[in-house]
């Protein structure tokens, strides 16, 4: 008995490895596309809303540091991210204080082409 491979066993089975059909392909590019599609706008949607919320931060965590401010000077005049930095030693430079009379003020953080601000005290943060 002779131990020789069955060559038509080989043949059939070099036949069913012909590869992807240009069909095949057009409907993988087709499902990838429809993917990207959904995925982009949503992930570009994402990004905007965490740089208007890590905006929003900011501002809300220089608010105790200005009543702070407020309490030490017995004025909001003169505060300042400058001037929130030296006498409480946190990093305040990511927000702007347009308006500070003896009783009010605004700060303000700008994301882009986004502004937020605060009209304090007891505002909410607000954006415009």
């Amino acid at each position: 008995m002779s131990m020789r491979p069955d060559t038509s066993l080989i043949r059939s089975q070099a036949r069913s490895e012909d590869g992807f059909t240009l069909i095949e392909l057009l409907v993988v590019t087709i499902i990838v596309g429809i993917l990207l599609t959904i995925a982009v706008p949503s992930y570009l949607g994402m990004r905007e809303r965490a740089s208007d919320s890590a905006a929003q931060s900011v501002i809300r965590s220089s608010i105790p540091a200005i009543e702070a401010y407020k309490t030490d000077n017995d004025t909001y005049v003169g505060v300042s991210p400058a001037a929130l930095i030296a006498a409480y030693g946190h990093d305040y430079s990511g927000i702007v204080i347009p308006t500070a009379t003896t009783t009010a003020y605004c700060a303000q953080a700008t994301v882009g082409a986004k502004t937020f601000s605060v009209s304090g005290p007891d505002g909410d943060v607000v954006a415009g």
